[in-house]
């Protein structure tokens, strides 16, 4: 089965998406570039990439370093308030994401039902730390 021309449009003003295997699906419906490295009328400009011309790898970009160094001091600055704030927001997308269908998450814990348990955890142990600080 060929896949069909990404420059078919739909009444809507997509692309059609008919036939389309899953990921080519949902490719096309957020507006991503295609697999095959064809332009796309909706690509978003992409942030600055270090220049790979040079002949060397594209270095190590550690964001996740600094998006938990920021969550660090959210914590830290907001303490057991903030805890509960983001193991609460967790928690309710967990629970959306497991109706939703997904049993196997990115977290390390891999089992929505782990993952679920530990943050329902985080969130009684943000409540006796709020308890222990106010009182």
């Amino acid at each position: 089965m060929s896949a069909p021309d990404p420059r078919i449009v739909s009444a809507t003003g997509m692309p059609s998406v008919t036939g389309m295997p899953p990921a080519t699906r949902m490719r096309s419906a957020t507006g991503m570039p295609p697999a095959t490295g064809m332009p796309s009328a909706t690509r978003m400009p992409s942030a600055p990439q270090a220049d790979s011309s040079a002949g060397g790898p594209t270095p190590y970009d550690p964001l996740r370093l600094c998006i938990f160094a920021t969550i660090a001091l959210l914590g830290w600055l907001g303490g057991p308030v903030t805890l509960l704030a983001f193991a609460t927001l967790g928690f309710v997308g967990y629970v959306r994401a497991r109706r939703g269908g997904l049993t196997i998450s990115k977290c390390f814990l891999r089992d929505t039902r782990l993952v679920l348990a530990y943050l329902a955890t985080l969130i009684a142990l943000a409540g006796v730390g709020i308890w222990w600080w106010v009182r």
